[in-house]
């Protein structure tokens, strides 16, 4: 409300239709005559004492009728910008959300109707109910309701994509409670807009059917009865036309200047991000283990087992996740890691049954403490979503709804899987998560909104809401890499901090082999859709079995200063249409056989390699590389 005051032009607009509204409200007190009396001696009049805006042609004040005149515009546009709004909205969100063949038929029927002119249907519905005010704000409000649907649609399409609706996904919130809490007040700036615009043109509308007839009765107080009146006299006294006319310029000007100003100012601004840098690597001595094959179910929350998801192509289905198996036991973080498009976030996403639209489990199963996630309805999974399982996503700005206090959206989590906690106990409850995430005054910062926190700390309200009914297995997909050095080792730390003191299996997806030995107790490194390698992180620093892991490591800075330029790794990942027929790494490998290529290689003994054997067992040499890089 500040910054719209702000600005000179929007406060004189918004000024001015709260005066409409104001004179509309207090009409019977502020006409000084009764907008319907006549007084055939003295038509026709000028401004004078008696009647400040002179008299019509019979006789009665123009004042008075211009002041019930506004009462007839305030409810015209509001009825039938108000009925657009419960037609067309709802609509139009449930065909962009649900898209398919919702919208295929909504726009379908949509097309249809935008092929009747819409005067034309408004005379239909006119000469069908009758003339008066309703009937003809009915008709326009059907043409109306028809925008706004095409504008939510669009909207719902772009908004249903971004991060946040995936945040609220994973964090189990059902259909009806993201459209409508999450999706919706995001739409609500252009919605806004478009309703002031629309309430100066059903003002124009109505003034335009008053002018022929067909909006109120004959005699009725009305700006656009009294243009229509005045034209027949306007020779007799010019006067006349002036104050009906410049009342519905001025108004559907001002609604129009009105809804620039708010489009402005909910539009905003952008915020710097900090550009990322490599987090300092730290030594860690992993403990002994048992054997994941050893644990029991319930030791093990996250069990993926030769999970493959496609998409469909132009000739037949792409293969990007290919029989991946992951197992991940309590209390324990697994790196992902990998180039761009190794298939590492479809993997996150599969787990989560988030995948983008057209994408698709093609085979394998994931349990989640035991629950199989492959082939469950989205009721079925929502169930999962939050309580057992929950996502960190890479940009905390994106993840979080802009629109939203951090309170709110960290209380909607915690009620989402609480429903029977009082607003007390969920309070509590926020403010403790924000503690767990270490946000300094958790309780006062309740009430910010996402741009009033810094990157690291938005990242720590995302991993908050992850965390808020206590998941067995948090997805981490690229925690750190829109943040500085500093902050990215506070997150690390308080990721490392969480899995020991929750006991919460942690999956880090990122490309950062530097994170993978700072905060993670295992890796499995992923090329072009499969895991290639799979072991401890000591044991894969220290004797890397794979061509593609060596390499990476080769690639890594080093800190250690001097002019050799850093090793890279020939080619690039292939797409997932043009796979080699055997090994996928081969065509970037230096040590490739004809054996490479005759056949896909299987994963074994946690690598897929023919070569893995005593060549790749340079240990103190990678050793003596990852002390250096610590």
């Amino acid at each position: 409300m500040l910054q719209l005051l702000r600005r000179p032009a929007t406060a004189t607009a918004a000024g001015f239709v709260l005066a409409i509204g104001v004179i509309a409200v207090l009409a019977p007190a502020l006409a000084p005559y009764d907008p319907l009396t006549q007084d055939y001696a003295r038509t026709l009049e000028g401004p004078s004492a008696d009647h400040l805006l002179g008299t019509d042609y019979l006789g009665r004040d123009v004042l008075s009728r211009l002041v019930f005149g506004a009462r007839v515009a305030a409810q015209a546009s509001l009825q039938t910008v108000s009925i657009a709004l419960l037609i067309g909205v709802p609509l139009g969100l449930i065909a962009g959300y649900r898209s398919g063949w919702w919208d295929r038929v909504m726009m379908r029927l949509l097309d249809v109707a935008d092929a009747i002119p819409g005067l034309v249907l408004a005379f239909a519905v006119i000469a069908v109910l009758g003339t008066g005010l309703t009937n003809a704000m009915i008709a326009v409000s059907i043409i109306f309701s028809m925008n706004f649907m095409r504008l939510s649609r669009a909207l719902a399409l772009g908004e249903r994509e971004r991060l946040y609706v995936d945040a609220a996904r994973t964090s189990g919130l059902t259909q009806r409670n993201i459209l409508l809490r999450q999706i919706l007040p995001n739409m609500a700036a252009p919605l806004i807009v478009q309703s002031t615009i629309f309430m100066g043109t059903a003002l124009l509308i109505e003034a335009a059917l008053s002018f022929l007839g067909l909006g109120l009765e004959t005699g009725s107080a009305s700006w656009g009865g009294m243009l229509s009146g005045s034209t027949r006299w306007q020779f007799q006294q010019p006067f006349l036309p002036w104050p009906p006319g410049l009342a519905i310029t001025l108004t559907v000007l001002a609604f129009n200047v009105l809804g620039d100003g708010v489009r402005d100012v909910l539009a905003g601004g952008t915020r710097d991000r900090t550009p990322r840098r490599r987090p300092r690597v730290r030594a860690r001595r992993a403990a002994a283990q048992p054997s994941l094959a050893q644990l029991p179910d319930d030791d093990v929350p996250l069990d993926v087992r030769g999970l493959s998801v496609a998409f469909p192509g132009e000739d037949g289905d792409v293969e990007v996740v290919s029989e991946v198996s992951i197992r991940v036991r309590r209390g324990e973080a697994l790196g992902l890691v990998g180039e761009s498009g190794s298939g590492k976030t479809m993997t996150g996403r599969a787990v989560l049954g988030i995948l983008p639209a057209g994408g698709a489990v093609t085979a394998g199963s994931i349990h989640v403490d035991g629950a199989q996630i492959v082939g469950r309805d989205e009721a079925a999974l929502n169930d999962v979503r939050g309580s057992r399982v929950a996502m960190v996503f890479q940009d905390p700005m994106v993840a979080l709804s802009p629109v939203h206090t951090i309170g709110r959206q960290v209380g909607q989590a915690v009620r989402n899987h609480a429903p029977t906690l009082s607003r007390a106990d969920v309070r509590r409850r926020c403010v403790e998560l924000l503690e767990m995430v270490r946000i300094a005054d958790p309780e006062a910062r309740l009430g910010d909104y996402p741009h009033q926190f810094s990157g690291g700390m938005a990242q720590r309200i995302v991993i908050a809401l992850a965390l808020a009914s206590n998941p067995s297995v948090l997805i981490a997909d690229e925690p750190t890499t829109a943040l500085d050095v500093t902050t990215q080792q506070e997150i690390l730390d308080m990721l490392t901090d969480l899995k020991q003191r929750l006991g919460t299996a942690i999956v880090l997806i990122t490309h950062d082999l530097g994170v993978v030995a700072d905060a993670c107790d295992r890796a499995a490194v992923m090329y072009a859709g499969q895991v290639v390698e799979e072991a401890a992180v000591d044991d894969l620093f220290a004797a890397p079995r794979h061509p593609y892991t060596r390499a990476l490591l080769a690639a890594m800075p080093t800190g250690a200063g001097g002019d050799d330029r850093l090793p890279t790794i020939p080619g690039r990942v292939p797409p997932m249409t043009a796979l080699a027929p055997g090994c996928r790494f081969a065509p970037r490998c230096a040590v490739r056989t004809d054996a490479c290529d005759a056949a896909p290689v299987e994963l074994g003994a946690g690598v897929r390699c023919l070569h893995a054997g005593a060549a790749w067992q340079a240990g103190d040499a990678a050793h003596e590389r990852r002390s250096q890089v610590q």
